[in-house]
């Protein structure tokens, strides 16, 4: 791995642009890239946490027959499918034990005991080791193990741990560690073990369902296990309609086009060999994933926040109520735009829109329209309105790490709803980082998203990117440390542009699995 002699002639290099062509990447993209690892990305600058009645909703029990009424109404149209980014790897959710698993000294249940009161890892891996038949994957690990001539339950009585952990992480087992989470299995039911892509397939039918009885889910994987998807959805699909249900899956990898370039301290290009140095370039890559897949109405939820089938009903519940107030609120945005359409702009359904827009949606005339004739208004009106829509669930803070709602200063001083990483905010800066830890609620990736036009057409999503908002992270490879980038966030900037309404959410409907020993969690368990 090398450092570039001379950035403009290595940039100009035939083969690195061939490179690039190939991986259809213009070399303005590059050199974008280049220029923001040497300017840095800008940070946000919040307002205030978006609460309770200014920036987030709460829905009264009363709106929830006519919200249910609209989702059903969609959902029996064909309209909604759901979005689920599954390419990442079960890697830090079993991070304690592979760090256990690296230590020198023996690895035994007495000795996990004796340290469980002065080291973390230890009391977790002792946690996790107690309480192993609980697990919904013990019976693979059993049966991994038996099929090497060792007897789990044998292992666990001798102390042995390291051998079970061997087999629970490695590739001579299971291979815990590599395995996209979306494969690892999460929950039991009856004599059955469910995975978290199991779980998304069976949530989809109870919200997402078309009169035909048929469910439209999209995953992103990684590409080395594509293949295996592929068979588990072949499988699926003929499970399904077994049953007389039917289910259309499908599947997508990042785009190689969308990787980044990593810069050494000195923001000059890395190599590795011939070969420009580029990395994935974060969530917010996959907002061509969900472009290419063609939607309307669009659930996102992350891969590892599902529950067993006795704790789903609330979850079903909201899921239902957000996307019935999508479908309200497109329904008056939708009307105005067409009203706005009709001939010349007439003053009164000017005001109407402005009134209805800047309640809702926080959107304003800017000062420099105040007195424009309704001509210019209107047009402003129809491009801030003409957007995608998405409804957020919020959760009250629970301590867990992840971004939130913000309302959030544009550059011409407009206010806007966002989803803000702490990353995205100065934290030298004390008023902002008061601001920023003054937040009453946080993100649980829990969305609806219309990407639609009122006249059916699907949006460019890429027109509605805040460039402005990616994240650059320092990393080491190779014994040299580099700067890497990664895109404006899917829930993040990539969305920054859109319309948004926050709507608070219990926090029965946030139920991850960030480590393994969360599947010892109540939610995660079996019927009491």
């Amino acid at each position: 791995m090398g450092t570039a002699k001379g950035r403009e002639t290595q940039l100009l290099r035939e083969e690195i642009l061939r490179q690039l062509a190939e991986q259809g990447v213009p070399r303005e993209r590059l050199l974008a890239q280049i220029e923001m690892f040497r300017r840095g990305v800008p940070f946000l600058r919040i307002c205030c946490p978006c609460i309770l009645g200014d920036g987030i909703t709460a829905l009264s029990p009363e709106r929830f027959p006519s919200l249910l009424a609209r989702h059903a109404e969609a959902a029996a149209a064909g309209r909604l499918a759901k979005f689920v980014p599954a390419s990442g790897a079960a890697t830090r959710m079993f991070g304690v034990l592979a760090a256990l698993q690296g230590r020198a000294e023996p690895l035994t249940l007495a000795a996990l005991r004796a340290q469980a009161n002065t080291d973390v890892d230890a009391r977790e891996g002792f946690r996790f080791l107690e309480d192993l038949p609980r697990f919904a994957f013990y019976g693979q690990l059993r049966a991994a193990l038996s099929a090497a001539g060792h007897d789990l339950e044998e292992l666990l009585a001798g102390g042995d741990c390291r051998k079970i952990f061997a087999y629970l992480l490695g590739a001579e087992g299971l291979n815990f560690a590599e395995l996209p989470k979306a494969l690892i299995a999460f929950h039991r039911s009856g004599d059955q073990t469910c995975t978290a892509f199991d779980e998304h397939l069976a949530d989809a039918a109870m919200y997402g369902s078309d009169d035909r009885q048929l469910a439209r889910l999209h995953f992103t994987v990684a590409e080395e296990y594509l293949a295996r998807f592929e068979c588990l959805v072949a499988d699926a699909i003929a499970a399904y309609r077994a049953r007389g249900m039917e289910r259309q899956l499908e599947l997508s990898v990042q785009l190689r086009a969308t990787d980044t370039i990593a810069v050494d301290l000195n923001n000059e290009v890395l190599f590795d060999g011939e070969k420009l140095l580029r990395r994935p370039g974060g969530h917010g890559a996959l907002l061509h994933n969900l472009e290419a897949m063609g939607g309307d109405i669009v659930f996102i939820q992350n891969v590892d926040n599902v529950v067993p089938r006795h704790r789903k009903e609330t979850v079903y519940l909201y899921k239902k109520l957000l996307c019935g107030l999508l479908v309200e609120v497109q329904e008056q945005v939708f009307g105005y735009l067409r009203r706005l359409d009709t001939g010349p702009a007439d003053p009164a359904v000017v005001q109407e829109v402005a009134v209805f827009a800047g309640n809702l949606l926080a959107i304003h005339l800017p000062p420099s329209l105040a007195n424009a004739d309704p001509e210019a208004q209107a047009e402003f009106f129809r491009a801030q309105l003409n957007r995608p829509l998405r409804v957020c669930g919020m959760v009250g803070n629970q301590g867990e790490p992840g971004g939130g709602p913000f309302w959030v200063e544009g550059a011409d001083g407009s206010r806007s709803r966002q989803i803000v990483e702490f990353s995205q905010v100065d934290q030298q800066d004390v008023q902002q980082s008061q601001l920023l830890r003054g937040a009453t609620h946080f993100n649980p990736v829990d969305l609806v998203c219309g990407v639609r036009d009122y006249r059916g057409r699907p949006f460019v999503l890429a027109n509605f990117v805040d460039p402005n908002t990616g994240f650059i992270s320092t990393k080491s490879m190779g014994g040299r440390e580099l700067k890497i980038l990664e895109l404006p966030g899917l829930w993040n900037g990539a969305m920054a542009r859109w319309n948004t309404l926050f709507v608070e959410v219990p926090v029965a409907t946030f139920n991850p699995v960030k480590t393994v020993n969360d599947l010892l969690r109540p939610e995660h368990q079996g019927a009491e």
